[in-house]
């Protein structure tokens, strides 16, 4: 194992807290399970019945909106990206560019655990671009190639 893969360090939910500023209701990604800096990371998304969102989407039939699946592959995305950056990345924030080719292949309901895995296809300065695919018990769920730019909070 080389120096940059740390599959077996887990990142608990005070260290996600302490590189991306997302918080309740919003915040989307429970744990990171295993990262490989500038490369790769596995978040985990616990899905409750008392998720806010399952209020009004739908209360008959519960389903997690395919945005905020695609937001918790985002917010695992600015942990890897915070995390690979090390003391320059602190601080920073990580604001979407781009979303393409979303698709959305079975829907996510309460009591689901999502394991949220992430790719980078490059980075080129500020900017990141990635693969994201949503899984539960093994089962694609979501995809899609996203890119963000990671900014000072005082540049906005």
């Amino acid at each position: 194992m080389t120096a940059n893969v740390t599959k077996n360090e887990i990142i608990d939910i005070k260290g996600i807290m302490n590189k991306i500023p997302h918080r309740y209701p919003l915040l989307l990604v429970d744990r990171i399970l295993s990262f490989e800096k500038g490369k790769s990371a596995v978040g985990l998304k616990n899905v409750t019945i008392n998720e806010p969102f399952f209020q009004g989407h739908f209360p008959a039939a519960p389903v997690m909106p395919g945005v905020l699946i695609v937001e918790s592959m985002a917010q695992t995305a600015g942990v890897l990206v915070v995390h690979t950056m090390g003391v320059e990345g602190e601080g920073k924030l990580v604001y979407f560019m781009t979303i393409d080719n979303a698709k959305f292949r079975r829907p996510v309901t309460p009591g689901d655990s999502i394991h949220v895995h992430i790719h980078v296809i490059k980075s080129r300065g500020p900017v990141w671009k990635f693969k994201g695919e949503a899984m539960v018990d093994g089962q694609l769920c979501a995809e899609a190639e996203f890119s963000a730019m990671i900014i000072d909070p005082e540049t906005v």
